[in-house]
């Protein structure tokens, strides 16, 4: 398996409120100054990890003008995370309590989150129950209302049965389910997201979650309107807001974008050139985008 860079943070290991064992990783700058700077929390999507957030979150904790603690966490059933028997427990509301505890356990008062996908509809619902978590958000292609033809993608995507025999081939799977979408993508980058997403196991790229959870996808009954969080959006619209939409994402519409810009009128739109869903934040002028929205906050 080609390496990853696994320096820069610390493995940390928490447990849910029912007592499963998750996992986070903790980047915590040298800088001294930096403790008096509220940290940046990551909450990945529906199947992904920790992993994703590492170039970026490097990137935020060796910042040389205002560094900032990172922890980026792998959800329940994901990454290194335990695997939770009662397959019923991979849902909103349980995960938004295993955020609150992660929070509790690293010993956050108030922080920055960064939520892509299902983590920014986590963070939907802790605006509603523990808005004295949240300092500002950043929602990476995600908001109160999703549509069904992306989320019909990902089910199918993630239920293909498609099992690479090799990191290589883990990449051009990658490349041929979303090439059309991740025009920015480079090889490297398409390297790098089949390391993000899949786990080494006897020499061979395995996908790094639960499968329980993309089976659960398979219950949803599409030809009714998808549950929408505009409700929870409100509780949110009231803290600072940036949102990243992939320009050619099937999950988050232009329209579903502009709405919250109308509920939000400082809402910051930073659209991702070339990126579909949910776009790698590491990328482009992604990282710029998030630095100049946290240096908005010197002290926070």
């Amino acid at each position: 398996m080609p390496d990853m860079d696994a320096g820069g943070f610390q493995e940390r290991f928490y447990f849910s409120p029912d007592g499963l064992r998750l996992y986070a990783r903790d980047y915590r700058p040298e800088e001294a100054a930096a403790a008096e700077r509220l940290p940046v929390i990551c909450l990945p999507g529906l199947s992904r990890n920790a992993r994703d957030f590492h170039p970026l979150a490097l990137l935020l904790s060796r910042d040389r003008t205002g560094p900032r603690r990172v922890i980026a966490l792998d959800s329940r059933g994901r990454g290194n995370s335990a695997w939770d028997e009662n397959k019923a427990n991979y849902n909103l509301a349980v995960e938004t309590g295993d955020i609150i505890a992660a929070c509790a356990a690293f010993g956050i008062e108030r922080a920055f989150f960064i939520g892509t996908s299902r983590g920014g509809l986590i963070l939907h619902l802790i605006a509603a129950t523990r808005p004295d978590l949240l300092e500002a958000v950043v929602l990476n292609d995600i908001g109160p209302a999703i549509e069904a033809r992306g989320l019909a993608l990902i089910r199918d995507y993630l239920n293909s049965g498609k099992a690479p025999a090799d990191w290589k081939e883990a990449a051009d799977l990658l490349r041929e389910n979303h090439g059309a979408s991740f025009t920015a993508l480079t090889g490297e980058d398409w390297r790098e997201m089949a390391l993000a997403l899949y786990r080494d196991v006897a020499g061979r790229p395995v996908a790094d979650f639960d499968p329980a959870i993309a089976e659960a996808l398979r219950s949803i009954d599409f030809s009714q309107p998808l549950p929408d969080l505009w409700a929870q959006f409100e509780s949110l619209s009231r803290f600072p807001l940036m949102l990243i939409r992939g320009e050619n994402s099937p999950l988050l519409s232009q329209e579903t974008a502009g709405e919250m810009a109308r509920l939000h009128p400082g809402l910051i739109l930073h659209t991702a050139g070339g990126q579909g869903h949910a776009p790698l934040l590491h990328l482009g002028n992604i990282p710029a985008a998030i630095r100049a929205f946290l240096a908005t906050f010197p002290v926070g």
